[in-house]
């Protein structure tokens, strides 16, 4: 009888599901978009219902397509966008309110109302992330603060205030369970990453009662069955809830301490295991990187807020290229010896400078300089950025990292992926399957079943590697050069 694990990964733009045999091959996949709110304000939120039965359906189209038989399914994990709040009724299970997506900063009045009372610092000691809106804490806040009666029925214990995660355990279950991870729970701004718990005097300042938050279970605990609406002939049990950076961490088998990814998205995500004790930081956040089988350990993690979304500006703003494709061959054309760079800061700059005024600039151009440079000078900003991390995370952990460990689509750039060793001075591995988070959900819930082992499915992996090839003096003269250029963009 062949065994296959389902994976869901929940993301910002849509919701995977995913198909593994019985040694972690990744089989099939399906994909469904949902609507993407963004009112005049910026404010962004999603249907919470419609990503619920896009996660049902997603899995009857993947079943459908794989062409197997759906008694064979045993067991399900689950990775999920963070930092997206959501608030619903404990007994009908209907939202209250539409999610707030991570990206939305309608909280910035209620952090700002905080911060004057000077307990910015008291909530970074507690959960290792610096006082602000992006984070679910302010989210959540808001929605109790300002939809009729949320507040009254919070303090009765008569709402589930939670992450996506614990949504969809809470409706795949028939809510018979509200529980979340500890990499979720990190990532609230309300959970005590020392004492691993609900932080009473935090969730007080954002007014937010304790009773309403989820149970924080192990990763791979258990997270009650389903059958998804009666699809499957018998429940199966969730056995993996992760971050979807969390789950991208473990897909790579960054298992031990010093051990980091990097996630080229839109922007990117650069996340360091540095094992079962904390590191805090100002330059970067601590949060927990997982619970497993009653220990945690903990991660350093920098978020970049401009990576993959350079080539799409370069795309569609400036029409220097038709595709992203085309980046590689024209770096490839640009003069070697023009010293051109181009520092992304249209939002600001995030990890190590946190500099939300900070302006993006071109800096070193001269008369030579033409589209090819420009493009290069794009490419290369990401590349730069993730090393500032790389840098950072090596000083405030005392760690020195041995490999890169990369996913997303700009690891297809063979120029990119160099330039990225040569600066971090470094090998850059990159694994042959792309759905890293849905993946290590989907790992760890068949490791829990019993159904995976850890030697076998990470032992044999085969990355591709680039390494270091550039000079020590070529390397530091270009890495000063941007580092001058990033001086110009900063505010503070």
């Amino acid at each position: 009888m062949a065994e296959y694990v389902l994976g869901i990964d929940q993301s910002t733009q849509g919701t995977k599901a995913l198909l593994f045999d019985a040694e972690g091959k990744l089989l099939c996949r399906t994909d469904l978009p949902h609507q993407q709110m963004i009112d005049e304000k910026g404010w962004v939120e999603h249907d919470p219902e419609e990503i619920y039965r896009n996660t049902i359906s997603a899995v009857k189209l993947l079943v459908e397509k794989a062409g197997i038989d759906k008694g064979e399914i045993r067991a399900l994990g689950i990775s999920n966008q963070r930092e997206t709040a959501l608030v619903w009724d404990r007994v009908s299970g209907h939202p209250v309110y539409n999610a707030v997506v991570w990206q939305c900063a309608r909280g910035a009045a209620i952090c700002e109302k905080i911060a004057a009372q000077g307990k910015a610092e008291l909530i970074r000691s507690h959960t290792g992330l610096s006082l602000s809106p992006y984070f679910s804490a302010a989210k959540i806040a808001w929605v109790l603060q300002n939809v009729k009666g949320a507040a009254e029925k919070a303090d009765k214990g008569e709402l589930c205030c939670g992450t996506v995660d614990s949504w969809l355990v809470y409706k795949l279950t028939k809510g018979t369970v509200f529980r979340t991870d500890y990499s979720n729970a990190s990532r609230t701004q309300m959970f005590n990453i020392k004492k691993l718990e609900w932080d009473e005097e935090i969730c007080g300042l954002f007014r937010i009662p304790v009773h309403c938050l989820a149970e924080v279970t192990d990763s791979n605990g258990f997270y009650g069955e389903t059958d998804f609406e009666g699809f499957l002939n018998h429940p199966i049990p969730i056995r993996g809830v992760i971050g979807d950076s969390h789950g991208a961490l473990f897909g790579q088998g960054c298992l031990e301490k010093g051990m980091t990814k990097a996630t080229y998205g839109t922007g990117s995500s650069v996340m360091m295991n540095i094992g079962e004790c904390p590191v805090f930081s100002n330059r970067v956040v601590t949060s927990l990187a997982w619970g497993m089988d009653g220990k945690v350990s903990y991660v350093l993690e920098g978020n970049i807020n401009y990576t993959g979304a350079v080539i799409t500006w370069m795309k569609d703003d400036l029409n220097l290229i038709q595709s992203a494709a085309e980046t590689e061959g024209l770096a490839r054309q640009a003069n070697p010896l023009d010293a051109t760079y181009l520092v992304p800061a249209f939002s600001g700059l995030g990890a190590p400078y946190w500099d939300s005024e900070a302006k993006a600039v071109f800096c070193g151009m001269s008369r030579t300089t033409k589209r090819a440079e420009l493009v290069k000078a794009g490419l290369e900003s990401i590349a730069y950025q993730i090393t500032d991390v790389i840098v950072a995370m090596e000083k405030e952990s005392g760690i020195e990292i041995g490999e890169l460990r990369v996913d997303g689509g700009p690891t297809k750039n063979k120029y990119l992926m160099q330039f990225q060793s040569d600066m971090a001075e470094i090998p850059v591995q990159i694994p042959p399957d792309e759905e890293l988070s849905g993946i290590g959900a989907a790992y760890i819930a068949g490791l829990a079943e019993g159904i995976y082992h850890k030697t076998e499915l990470f032992g044999g992996v085969e990355r591709r590697s680039f390494v270091p090839s550039m000079t020590r003096e070529n390397r530091n003269r270009k890495y000063e050069g941007w580092k001058m250029c990033v001086s110009k963009a900063l505010t503070k």
